[in-house]
């Protein structure tokens, strides 16, 4: 079975998705134990998985359990829709040459409260400056953008991208590319070093944010379907059933 910690919900498509439920139906059904659950939930890092992994098949009734499944939902696409905002903003700045003060101020309102101080948010993306010196250095580690980082790593990194391209030229980011990890942050990048207006750029991305996070939700609830049917002992048959009423 393809292990899911290699894996994340935004990124995998949506047949692979079905197709790891449906595994989790064939071996249940053969070895007939709680064994495999319990394994998975020792090895998973996807958060919505192993909330579904831990929650659906727990002694908690159905009602509950969608409950609590719809709560996880929400707060993991916020997240998502957060950390996204975040790259974008950073793009948009790329794009149009903002002062980086400006552009943590924007990241800021996307919080109840500053993540960190504006010293240490400059301190810390200031030092990136040195990090990514020496030779050898891992850039692959250090200039990676994604979703799945913590949010004020996230936020440090995207304001060192600002801070460098307004020292450095924006045209210089374009060695940093194979190292950022995301496609949405990377084809934003280039679009910003292509000098495409950066209001263009900024409502292709919110375009793209939109897509992505409608797509994850619909992955997210077919897998939700597909979980309590394996709990319900629905036939193999009726499982691949609720996996292609989400296919196109």
């Amino acid at each position: 079975m393809e292990k899911l910690q290699e894996l994340d919900i935004l990124e995998m498509p949506l047949e692979g998705l079905a197709a790891y439920w449906l595994s989790i139906k064939k071996i249940t059904d053969a070895k007939k134990s709680r064994a495999i659950l319990d394994e998975e939930i020792a090895n998973t890092m996807e958060p919505y998985i192993l909330h579904l992994l831990e929650t659906v098949f727990s002694p908690l009734d159905v009602p509950l359990v969608r409950r609590l499944t719809e709560a996880k939902r929400d707060l993991i696409l916020d997240e998502y829709r957060t950390k996204i905002d975040l790259m974008r903003l950073a793009i948009y700045a790329i794009a149009s040459g903002e002062n980086p003060r400006i552009t943590l101020v924007r990241m800021d309102s996307k919080f109840a409260h500053p993540l960190m101080t504006e010293d240490r948010a400059f301190d810390m993306a200031t030092a990136m400056f040195d990090a990514i010196k020496p030779k050898g250095v891992d850039r692959d580690t250090l200039l990676s953008v994604d979703h799945k980082l913590q949010t004020d790593r996230l936020l440090v990194k995207l304001l060192f991208f600002v801070m460098f391209a307004r020292r450095e030229g924006k045209e210089n980011l374009q060695t940093f590319i194979p190292h950022m990890g995301s496609r949405f942050f990377s084809e934003g990048i280039s679009l910003a070093i292509d000098k495409f207006d950066a209001d263009f750029v900024t409502y292709h991305l919110e375009g793209i944010r939109d897509r992505v996070l409608i797509d994850t939700g619909r992955k997210m609830d077919m897998a939700m379907e597909m979980a309590l049917g394996i709990r319900n002992k629905l036939a193999y048959d009726d499982i691949f059933r609720i996996a292609r009423a989400y296919m196109p």
